[in-house]
């Protein structure tokens, strides 16, 4: 399914033809369970929110803007989701000072393998805060570039920009005794 086909598919919902929902789920799926494991390193809990967001989604169908992508609006609508779903369910996060301080220099030395320092970005990434971590993610682990990344989030493109910024900025100092500075989208992956 591409863009003309998830724009059909809303249509013929919007027309009365819910079974419709079923190709959009479908298609998105994955992608909005991947983007949710990214906010709670869980699958199964991220499988969950994914059928929140799906549902929020359907419910709202008749705000998607025929001229935005149905991607990006259904993006926006999942990170919203999946936000506010972390917050009601306070997960224990670690303030990013007292994280730095719960690696040991030996075990950073052991961070070699690719793995391994995927593992401790990632964890990383879920320590900052949640303007710079859905930046992050949306840009590096989902690969969207900044005006994707901008109608997702529903901010400005230059507000991206500065997030990133800031978000990389805040991984290069929690992580600067470890690894280097992330300089492509692999680095983050």
């Amino acid at each position: 399914m591409n863009v003309e086909q998830d724009a059909a598919a809303v249509g013929c919902v919007l027309a009365g033809d819910v079974e419709a929902f079923a190709r959009i789920v479908r298609r998105w799926q994955e992608p909005l369970v991947t983007l949710a494991y990214r906010f709670c390193s869980d699958r199964d809990q991220a499988e969950e929110m994914a059928q929140v967001a799906f549902v929020t989604a359907f419910r709202s169908l008749e705000q998607w803007r025929s001229e935005g992508a149905f991607g990006s609006w259904l993006y926006a609508v999942a990170a919203n989701v999946y936000r506010s779903e972390m917050r009601r369910r306070r997960l224990f996060t670690l303030p990013l000072d007292a994280a730095h301080e719960a690696i040991e220099p030996r075990s950073a030395a052991s961070c070699n393998a690719d793995v391994d320092r995927q593992e401790l970005v990632r964890g990383t990434v879920s320590t900052l805060p949640a303007r710079y971590r859905d930046v992050l993610v949306l840009f590096y682990f989902h690969e969207m570039d900044v005006r994707e990344t901008a109608l997702s989030l529903g901010v400005a493109e230059g507000t991206v920009k500065a997030r990133l910024h800031r978000g990389r900025a805040l991984l290069r100092r929690r992580l600067g005794p470890v690894l280097t500075a992330p300089t492509s989208r692999e680095d983050l992956e």
